[in-house]
């Protein structure tokens, strides 16, 4: 399979960053005002986590996602409150996921677990998810809560899922990419097909939509999983091989256990169910040896060329050229 096939204008991140600007400003006005309570630990959790930044993807994902499904009509408070609906979510599985890991770093900066201890985390990441759920019920919209109902249990059914797989070694590709669809693709997807919903998109749009949000989740994670053993550390803003660290094993080193000698799969297997860190140049050099980390990329590039392709019969716009440059994005990146 050809890595991009396609002739059609794919707009490169700054483009599409100042194509989504007046919205995500708008939708980040909206997260600042929906986090605030009047118990200050919270407020200063969730500040802690929100000014740390990210790419915010998830919620212009939502919001490039309506303006392509109805480039005329444009974006509004439905499409910003859906953003928003899906950041809190996507936060909250944040402050989750670091006390599960145990995590000390994420984007360069401290965890919020690492700060306020795990039970603050915890309940904090409550909050987010049920001031997402009061959101929602604002919209009045019954598909609306339908899709995120569905998509936040098939999130905690994926973070179940990885636990299971924490040390141990004989987790395949098939229950990596399991965990991945639970775990990232399908809020990815959700955003996208409400984005869609909010401009009274038709069901084939919706869906089209929605294929493509799965698809680049896909995409997006196993590159992320990539950047674990390829990138530069400080690029990366966590400790490069937190992912062995923590029992882990993702797509690249799936690979080299797989198609390693006898001795050196053993070394790798004992890494994974001891979770053992110290282990990294021995792994990092069966990655290279067996072309995992090539590998991998390669199926990142089928899953973002296949993002591409769901979005074929949309009208061309600013937006769907926003859509395919992101897909692009997710697997040429190096942070």
């Amino acid at each position: 399979m050809a890595d991009h096939p396609s002739p059609l204008p794919h707009a490169p991140l700054p483009r599409i960053q100042a194509l989504a600007a007046a919205d995500m400003a708008a939708v980040d006005a909206l997260i600042r005002a929906r986090l605030a309570s009047d118990v200050v630990l919270i407020n200063q959790i969730a500040e802690h986590i929100v000014s740390a930044g990210g790419k915010r993807l998830r919620p212009m994902l939502v919001l490039l996602a309506g303006q392509a499904s109805a480039a005329d009509a444009g974006t509004g408070a439905d499409h910003h409150q859906l953003a928003a609906i899906v950041e809190f979510i996507h936060t909250s599985t944040l402050l989750h996921d670091d006390v599960v890991d145990e995590s000390d770093l994420r984007r360069g900066r401290s965890t919020a677990n690492a700060i306020w201890g795990n039970a603050a985390s915890v309940l904090v990441g409550d909050f987010l998810y049920s001031r997402s759920f009061q959101l929602m019920v604002e919209l009045d919209r019954m598909e609306v809560m339908q899709v995120l109902a569905d998509t936040t249990n098939r999130i905690a059914e994926g973070e179940v899922l990885q636990l299971l797989h924490v040390r141990n070694p004989d987790t395949d590709e098939a229950a990596y990419l399991r965990v991945i669809e639970r775990k990232t693709a399908v809020l990815f997807a959700a955003g996208t097909r409400l984005g869609a919903l909010a401009s009274g998109a038709g069901e084939a749009v919706q869906q089209a939509l929605y294929d493509y949000g799965m698809n680049l989740g896909y995409a997006f994670q196993i590159a992320d999983d990539v950047l674990d053993y390829a990138a530069e550390a400080g690029d990366l803003g966590k400790n490069l091989g937190d992912d062995l660290a923590e029992g882990k094993a993702t797509l690249p080193l799936i690979h080299a256990i797989a198609h390693s000698d006898e001795a050196t799969r053993q070394r790798l297997r004992r890494a994974v169910q001891e979770g053992d860190g110290t282990a990294m140049p021995a792994v990092l050099a069966a990655i290279r040896a067996t072309g995992g980390l090539e590998y991998s990329r390669r199926r990142a590039r089928e899953y973002a060329v296949a993002a591409e392709a769901a979005l074929a019969g949309l009208p061309e716009s600013e937006a769907l050229a926003a859509l395919r440059g992101l897909a692009r994005y997710a697997v040429e990146r190096t942070h």
